[in-house]
């Protein structure tokens, strides 16, 4: 690149960048980085378009480094032509703008050919890097072939449901859930998150036309372009239908007809796409055999119910689907191994979570007060618990809450937006 030029963006950047305002919320994965400071390793931060990921880099240098560090984002569009080689003179600028400094943060890394050469040689003279990137399988690919061992990976969602009553300043403690007043409130807040989804830019301005703008561009950007899709129009359509039928079954053989394409390959490459990306993910039914897992219909949840429902197609409100996939999002979150459970006699519970030789069962229902509905649910979870010789369920409602034992086995029934902010969970 042209010296003057990278001097004239290294310049404008940090100048953006330290004098940026940054979110009120801090996000909660700041406690898991907190961890990985001392360490030498690479700080890899991956999550969506416009999750945050600039915000948190900020949050991080304000809190640790005062200042005392090199920062460059790779998604500014005068830096398509950044090769690898230009990583050393970028790095005698940042020394003759700023001095000697011991750490980097790196915004969008993956728009940079080769940057994994460079951070690797970086590492052995005892610098610290942050990285941020919007595509898993791409950062993965590079990060397993040259910084095996020398880096830690943190994934970052939009605001779970508690950060977001942190944005609107909104108390969330234990007295706030057993005070009438404020427990309404809450829910009122809820009802709105299960609606809005949490992606912070939508958030601040409320414009739809943010989240519609985020969802093209990885479409098309991310993509379409980077992986040479010629039809856009396929990968489009069948975005859509998933985005349509969150938390519901899917089978690939059954899209691949749908699509009329001639080959299942098709669908599961693009779905692949849309996971490395972080539109949407694929949740495998619980089997102890791979083969069966692999085969058997997958369920799709998105990564925030205000994208799903500014790009989705419906006739009403999913307001069931979307309290599944806010579940879904909350165990994802905490790290947890997720899949779902077919009984022996066809009845589905939505969520069956692995931790170590852990198991537990979660059934997810908008709303059980009719009698029908209500069985139909603990019958499910019951003769799961049974199946797996589990003693004990959990049940998540909108508004709910009771606990009752049936065959020696412990239903547990709460409302969700109260099991998201509990200190135990």
């Amino acid at each position: 690149m042209n010296d003057i030029q990278l001097r004239e963006i290294i310049i404008e950047q940090n100048d953006h960048f330290s004098n940026s305002q940054t979110d009120t919320v801090e996000r909660d994965i700041i406690r898991q980085i907190d961890k990985f400071k001392k360490l030498p390793h690479a700080v890899v931060i991956t999550g969506i378009r416009r999750s945050g990921k600039s915000t948190l880099l900020k949050q991080i240098a304000n809190k640790y480094y005062e200042n005392n560090y090199y920062y460059l984002s790779f998604e500014d569009e005068r830096l398509l032509n950044f090769t690898a080689e230009d990583f050393n003179r970028l790095y005698e600028l940042f020394i003759e703008l700023f001095g000697n400094r011991k750490v980097f943060f790196f915004d969008e890394i993956q728009n940079a050919d080769k940057w994994e050469s460079f951070v690797r040689r970086m590492i052995d003279r005892d610098v610290k890097f942050y990285l941020t990137g919007s595509n898993a399988m791409l950062l993965s690919r590079e990060l397993g072939t040259k910084l095996t061992g020398r880096y830690m990976s943190v994934e970052l969602y939009p605001f779970s449901f508690k950060e977001y009553l942190l944005y609107k300043k909104i108390e969330s403690g234990h007295k706030s859930l057993i005070q009438t007043e404020k427990r309404a409130l809450i829910k009122k807040h809820f009802n709105d998150y299960k609606e809005s989804g949490g992606m912070p830019e939508y958030l601040k301005y409320g414009e739809i036309d943010i989240l519609r703008k985020t969802y093209d561009d990885i479409l098309f950007r991310d993509i379409a372009v980077r992986y040479s899709i010629s039809e856009v129009k396929i990968l489009r359509e069948l975005a859509l239908y998933l985005f349509s039928n969150i938390s519901r079954p899917v089978s690939f053989n059954k899209l691949k007809q749908y699509f009329n394409l001639g080959s299942v390959n098709t669908i599961k490459k693009y779905i692949g796409y849309l996971e490395d990306s972080y539109l949407l993910f694929t949740v495998n039914r619980y089997s102890h055999s791979v083969k069966q897992q692999l085969i058997a219909p997958k369920k799709i949840y998105s990564i925030d119910t205000g994208l799903c429902g500014s790009v989705s197609f419906h006739f009403s409100k999913n307001e069931g689907q979307y309290l599944e996939n806010m579940v879904f999002l909350f165990l994802k979150r905490k790290g947890f191994e997720i899949f779902y459970y077919l009984t022996g006699n066809g009845k589905e519970v939505d969520f069956l979570i692995r931790e170590g030789r852990s198991l537990k069962l979660v059934q997810v229902s908008m709303d059980i007060s009719s009698t029908e509905t209500r069985d139909r649910e603990i019958s499910s979870l019951v003769t799961a618990c049974g199946e797996l010789n589990l003693k004990e369920g959990l049940l998540l409602t909108d508004n709910d809450e009771d606990a009752i034992k049936i065959d020696k086995i412990k239903i547990k029934i709460m409302p969700v937006y109260k099991w998201m902010l509990e200190d135990n969970q």
